[in-house]
């Protein structure tokens, strides 16, 4: 019998996770992928928003203004990449400048640290490349950039090493409510536990409807970007926003952590959270709307282009509540921007409702929130010297693009979460994630799994189940 089992682990399940592994508690994680950030976690602006555009006196407002106040510590604790790089809305007409002026009023209103609105000479001083005919921004400075599913990925391994039970490939399927406990009934058995926590993002509302009541309708609204080589990485300084929309915060352009640069999304409806296909039109419309931000955008130094599906619901708010049908279910859903940002204070709030509820929240004395993780590139020639004479693997380069070498893939294969996919290892090492998206180290990932997995490597995958690359073998044994 689990104390609490949270549905769900994106960046909010394991945010939650986290959060509750500083707890005396016996916690369940149920995700039905294969790994952990498969979702929208993985796809996604990669923003920690100010908090200026949510309305206040929302859960939006409130969540992401206190989320972004502790993200970059919690980011440091878990070695996790994080840049405060400031934000910039612009306006290109009376009507934009005039909504500066309502999204300066909010973000007073949430307690949103040291705006303001300049002119378009001022914004253009501090982020040279903007639009000639941009004539004012509103500038937020505590807005930043991070590694989005190395924070999933973080805080799911401290779970674990914490005492949480973690099931992949372990979707829910039922539940059966005995009023003092749920039978979840999922891919890989049945679970027994006295609370849950519906975290299941584009999913949630089929977890809702389990318990014999629709509570919100999902229209989910398919992102697609561009993301461009590190050689326009510093096109700009700063996140690069339109005035937003009733479809959303618009059309991006900004530096991420790894050194590119990031473009879009789009805002498309689709029926299925799994929608994360491209289209000739999503690229087009992300491709014109840049332009109009920053007209020295190169799209020939474009390296990849991807989909992300938002959690969008017939509620305006974030969906955070007891079940109505479901004394013991806690609905965590409709997490769409800025849940990035709000991921580690929906946890701290989430914590709160389940005390009270009637969970007894003791804190462990031994807890250990922090994680380490090696890159060797950024370490001194010194501590790199150091590095492979204890443990050559270091000395071995595989990615050549992002130099990552082989002694920190065989680290990720061997964390407390280990990978079975050549982009799990992408998203905890960084092989593949260059110039070339793994055309030349794939192979070499790939054989190095095989190997430290002791797998056939006709079973490796690409990323979910199902994306093997390898179908067979020749007559002389080589594997085509």
């Amino acid at each position: 019998m689990y104390d609490v089992t949270i549905i769900g682990c994106g960046v909010v399940g394991a945010s939650l996770a986290y959060t509750l592994s500083q707890y005396d508690l016996n916690v369940l994680v149920l995700e039905r992928e294969n790994d952990v950030a498969m979702g929208t976690t993985k796809a996604n602006s990669a923003i920690v928003h100010a908090g200026y555009d949510p309305e206040p006196g929302t859960l939006l407002a409130k969540l992401n203004v206190r989320g972004s106040d502790m993200m970059e510590g919690l980011c440091r604790r878990l070695s996790v990449k994080y840049k405060r790089i400031g934000s910039f809305v612009l306006a290109f007409d009376e009507d934009d400048r005039c909504h500066l002026d309502k999204l300066y009023d909010n973000g007073m209103k949430n307690g949103v640290p040291d705006m303001k609105i300049l002119s378009g000479d001022e914004a253009r001083a501090m982020d040279p490349n903007l639009s000639k005919e941009v004539c004012a921004a509103l500038y937020a400075p505590s807005a930043a950039i991070i590694d989005p599913w190395g924070l999933c990925i973080a805080e799911s391994e401290v779970a674990v090493r914490n005492g949480v039970t973690l099931k992949l490939r372990s979707g829910v399927t039922g539940l059966e409510d005995y009023g003092d406990s749920i039978l979840l009934h999922t891919a890989s058995g049945d679970y027994e536990t006295h609370f849950v926590i519906n975290c299941a993002g584009g999913w949630g509302h089929e977890i809702c409807a389990m318990t014999g009541e629709a509570e919100w309708e999902a229209f989910p609204s398919r992102g697609e970007y561009y993301l461009l080589d590190k050689s326009s990485g510093d096109l700009v300084q700063h996140v690069i926003f339109q005035c937003p929309t009733a479809a959303g915060k618009g059309v991006l352009v900004t530096p991420t952590v790894h050194g590119n640069l990031l473009i879009g999304p789009s805002a498309t409806p689709v029926s299925s959270p799994y929608s994360r296909e491209t289209s000739l039109d999503g690229m087009d419309a992300v491709a014109a709307a840049s332009k109009k931000s920053v007209d020295g955008i190169d799209l020939r130094q474009s390296i990849r282009n991807f989909a992300g599906v938002r959690a969008v619901t017939s509620e305006a708010d974030f969906i955070i509540r007891p079940a109505k049908a479901c004394k013991r279910m806690l609905h965590v859903s409709g997490i769409k921007s800025p849940g990035l940002s709000a991921a580690p204070a929906i946890a701290e709030y989430v914590a709160s409702l389940l005390s009270d509820m009637g969970i007894i929240m003791n804190r462990k004395e031994d807890w250990d929130g922090t994680r380490t993780q090696i890159r060797f590139k950024e370490l001194s020639q010194a501590e790199k010297a150091e590095l492979i004479r204890k443990d050559p693997r270091y000395g071995r380069v595989i990615c050549r693009c992002e130099t990552i070498t082989e002694g920190e893939i065989v680290a990720a294969i061997h964390s407390p979460i280990p990978p079975c996919s050549i982009d799990g290892i992408k998203r905890r090492a960084g092989a593949g994630m260059g110039r070339c998206q793994g055309g030349f180290c794939g192979p070499r990932v790939l054989d190095i799994l095989a190997r430290e997995r002791e797998e056939n490597p006709l079973d490796i995958l690409q990323d979910g189940d199902g994306t093997t690359l390898l179908i067979g073998e020749t007559k002389g044994g080589a594997t085509v």
